[in-house]
């Protein structure tokens, strides 16, 4: 049988299906954290050295993963380097302080508190930097520890709203790769939350399951990788390809199964297309509630149930009404045996050989939570919290998986590789989940709007795996179901003191069915046979399930606060991840090659800001709260504490950021020179000094995680693009919520469009959706534009003393940083003609010449004291209004 290419390349010692994941003590190579491996070294040889001569005791487990971390010829340089820069910013304000000279004393004191708070958070982000971690999961050690009937059951939690904003066919993509993982099929089970009772989800997932039968087999047969059949299909051109074992899969059979899955992927489509316009969705329904009784909830009421779809120009809007329906919950695939079950063979009716192929398909559930007027149904964290009490009846797995629905399974080993954490004898039971980082297809190759973020997965979330554990990113991540439910971590806890741990049961709700089965629930032996489902019959178990998904069941329960995902909040993932981590939780950061999940992120400008808003707004929420790191307990640890104090505060930058992006507007209207502080010579030799050693300290931060030079220009792009729109929004929201009661951030889904083909791939990176957000950072440009043609106009006219020429080619070098750093946007703004960014350019240097073009102009017309141009509606009387330096 033919190995997938990631499995081919393993070594001897992994050779063992355990595909994508190379041999932990050899190089992994790649970014995820990975870096160069000869910047990395193990760091827990003595501690395998002790227990292999710890004789006359009983063998201790294997350690499941290696832990790794940077060599000193990196990290020693990196220390030092950080520490001489923090000595360097305290001279600096020192020094500001006993120089109290400036041209406008006003300035002066905004932007020493302005260095002052660039100094404090720059030193909360390096932090918790300064220890980073890497930690490699060991697939052969597991499998020889567990075999497939010892491995712990598993949840995984997909979630969707709308199929248009979220195409069905992506949601396939990720059932269908979780179904075909590398797990054993009565081991784990699969939950769709559709929070929009749509009928193109449901629809899809009926033919997501019917399609399951032959796709499951066939990635089990040929060990493919990935397993979403539009990656896979994608990646492998055809039989023709490079890819052997492709080849060796044969093309009737590759044709046939590509065929299968694009009349799947139509009829998703359709069904989509159907049901997004209102007769569609009446006749859809109608038809469907006459054979299932259960759906008929999903009938329209007039316009109450459904998103009423507009479609002109060839653009779907979806003007949404108030939802409501009861809940629904749909098993599409019961519970597999627990010994394999072989294919048939091949035949004229059925030409796909799966006689030696284990053809068990793992549980698959639909579920739609009731909602009703007048119920705030907290949105994506709501729809989780009804996740976890359907599946602790059906199944009840220890360990949970969630997806957003436009996320897959890239890598089938990833299940198995968050097992290594969770098992693992050290820190296994302390653990309360273990974060993949984010990876994206269908980004444009520059990432223009730092979409992968690679600074933060693979740098600052490195840092934190050294510290308490990386935060909670809202996808790609297993918990401990039992730390979800609130328990305490084994360590804060006395012995055997479970019950305490889990609290009182009246916080859970009031289905003892589902009080029931939470004591199991932090057993990691158990399989996913959930005992409450065995002990009812159907009628009473389906009531059961109805009955927690109810609008009032969390009525005066801690669901939303103690228990489950945080509510009353736009960052429902940091905040929950923060909640375990000041329990006294550990997590895990985990990378693997290939990576282990992959999803879609928005391309275009002003979705991107959205989303940036979003995060940005849920963090000032969550400083300004209750969930304020500052004031959490004392298991949280204090470079934790540092850390996620950053991830809160950090918006407020943009405050002091806007102020300095805008010093040209004062420097326009002042007569002469103007110098922020004085003397104007050290002042720019401090800055000249401060900022290079950011610079340096990110060249060598760059080496152990693995970045290339455009991750961390991105990075420091989208921070000065987000700085002077986006999180001034967000700040200004907090103001006004303080102030006037306002609601918090408001959630609002990221769009995700299909690709039609290879010309449209990235259309939406070219089209342009005007919004307010764009108006801040569209200022900021304007008035550095503005001020380099008049600097350029003040040269032509001359008459500058060297001290003036020197000081306007500072201001000049700032002003071209500026508009450096917001170029992504500009593109942006620009719409299809930024495929040719020699406009940009074209058009910038127009602009600053038509500016100084102005003022020599204007200049000319006020030294010969002679009247303006009638057509300029300028008298002599009025030329007084003017900044003085344009009248010298």
């Amino acid at each position: 049988m033919a190995l997938s290419p990631a499995a081919a390349g393993r070594t001897g010692r992994n050779n063992n299906n355990d595909a994508g994941l190379a041999d932990p003590l050899l190089p992994a190579g790649g970014g995820g954290g990975g870096g160069k491996d000869k910047y990395w070294v193990p760091a827990d040889e003595e501690e395998e050295i002790c227990r292999g001569e710890d004789g006359g005791r009983p063998p201790a487990p294997p350690l499941l993963y290696r832990t790794f971390k940077v060599s000193g010829v990196l990290l020693h340089p990196y220390r030092l380097l950080t520490l001489v820069r923090l000595i360097a910013v305290v001279l600096f304000l020192a020094w500001r302080l006993k120089h109290r000279d400036s041209d406008a004393m006003w300035l002066w004191w905004i932007s020493i508190a302005g260095d002052f708070w660039f100094g404090v958070t720059w030193l909360l982000n390096q932090a918790s930097k300064l220890n980073p971690v890497k930690r490699v999961p060991d697939l052969s050690l597991l499998r020889r520890r567990f075999d497939d009937g010892g491995l712990p059951g598993i949840d995984v939690f997909i979630n969707t709203v709308d199929p248009v904003d979220e195409p069905m066919l992506y949601t396939m993509n990720s059932i269908l790769s979780i179904l075909a993982t590398d797990y054993p099929a009565d081991r784990h089970a699969a939950y769709l939350s559709d929070d929009g009772a749509s009928l193109a989800h449901y629809e899809g997932l009926i033919e997501t399951a019917r399609f399951a039968a032959l796709w499951v087999p066939f990635c089990r047969k040929h060990r493919v990788e990935p397993r979403a059949p539009e990656s896979y299909f994608a990646a492998k051109a055809g039989p023709g390809s490079e890819d052997r074992h492709h080849r060796r899969m044969g093309k009737w059979q590759h044709r046939r199964m590509r065929r299968r899955g694009d009349s799947s992927a139509l009829t998703a489509t359709a069904t989509t297309t159907a049901t997004a316009t209102a007769e569609g969705r009446r006749t859809t329904r109608a038809a469907m509630a006459g054979t299932e009784g259960r759906i008929a909830g999903l009938r329209l009421r007039g316009t109450r149930n459904a998103n009423d779809v507009i479609r002109a120009k060839n653009t779907i809007q979806v003007r949404r009404a108030p939802l409501e329906y009861g809940g629904i919950r749909r098993v599409m695939l019961s519970h597999p045996g627990e010994e394999p079950q072989l294919g048939m063979p091949a035949s004229s009716g059925h030409p796909l050989d799966f006689s030696a192929v284990d053809v068990r398909l793992p549980i698959l559930v639909y579920i739609a939570r009731e909602k009703r007027p007048g119920y705030d149904h907290q949105k994506k964290a709501g729809a989780m919290n009804a996740q976890l009490r359907v599946s602790a009846l059906l199944s009840n797995a220890p360990f949970i998986f969630n997806f957003d629905g436009d996320h897959y399974i890239n890598n089938s080993q990833a299940f198995r590789a968050a097992l290594c954490f969770m098992l693992d004898c050290r820190h296994g039971d302390d653990t309360a989940f273990v974060q993949f980082p984010q990876r994206f297809d269908d980004v444009d190759p520059t990432d223009r709007y730092c979409n992968h973020n690679r600074v933060f997965f693979d740098a600052t979330l490195l840092g934190l795996n050294g510290v308490q554990g990386p935060s909670y990113v809202g996808t790609g991540c297993m918990f401990r179901r039992v730390a979800l439910y609130g328990a305490d971590p084994p360590r804060w806890r006395p012995e055997d003191d479970d019950a305490k741990a889990l609290g009182c049961p009246g916080r859970y709700g009031n289905s003892m069915p589902f009080i029931n089965t939470i004591p199991a629930a932090a057993s990691q032996e158990r399989s996913i046979a959930s005992p409450a489902a065995a002990s009812l019959d159907e009628t009473a178990a389906m009531a059961e399930v109805e009955e927690v998904m109810t609008c009032a069941y969390e009525d005066g329960t801690e669901w939303g606060n103690g228990v489950g995902w945080v509510y009353d909040i736009a960052t429902e993932d940091v905040v929950t991840g923060f909640r375990l981590h000041r329990k006294g939780w550990r997590s895990m950061y985990c990378a693997m090659e290939p990576d282990a999940f992959r999803g879609t992120a928005p391309i275009n400008l002003t979705e991107r800001l959205y989303q940036i808003l979003r995060w940005s707004g849920g963090s000032l929420e969550m400083f300004f709260s209750r969930n304020c790191p500052l004031l959490a307990g004392c298991r949280l640890r204090p470079m934790q504490r540092v850390a996620y104090a950053n991830m809160t505060a950090y918006p407020v930058s943009a405050l002091f950021m806007v102020v300095y992006d805008l010093l040209p507007v004062i420097w326009l209207s002042h007569h002469g020179e103007f110098h922020i502080q004085k003397p104007f010579s050290t002042y720019v030799a401090y800055l000249v000094a401060v900022i290079a050693m950011i610079e340096v300290i990110g060249l060598v931060e760059i080496k152990w995680a693995g970045l290339t030079l455009l991750d961390w220009w991105r990075n420091e792009q989208f921070y000065m693009i987000g700085a002077t729109g986006v999180y001034l929004a967000a700040v200004l929201h907090i103001v006004l919520k303080r102030l006037l009661g306002l609601k918090g951030v408001r959630f609002k889904l990221t769009a995700k469009q299909l690709a039609g083909g290879a010309r449209e791939r990235f259309a939406e990176l070219y089209d342009v959706h005007w919004s307010p957000l764009l108006a801040p950072t569209v200022v900021v440009m304007a008035v550095n534009v503005t001020a380099i043609g008049a600097a350029a106009g003040k040269a032509v006219v001359g008459g500058w003393t060297p001290a003036q020429v020197a000081g306007a080619s500072a201001g000049l070098v700032f002003n071209v940083w500026v508009l450096v750093l917001l170029y992504p946007f500009a593109l942006g703004i620009m719409g299809r003609w930024s495929k040719r960014p020699c406009a940009l350019f074209a058009l910038l240097v127009a602009a600053c010449a038509a500016v100084a073009a102005g003022f020599v102009a204007v200049h000319a017309v006020l030294a010969a004291g002679s009247a303006a141009p009638s057509w300029l509606g300028w008298s002599r009387g009025a030329t007084a209004i003017l900044p003085s330096s344009w009248r010298t």
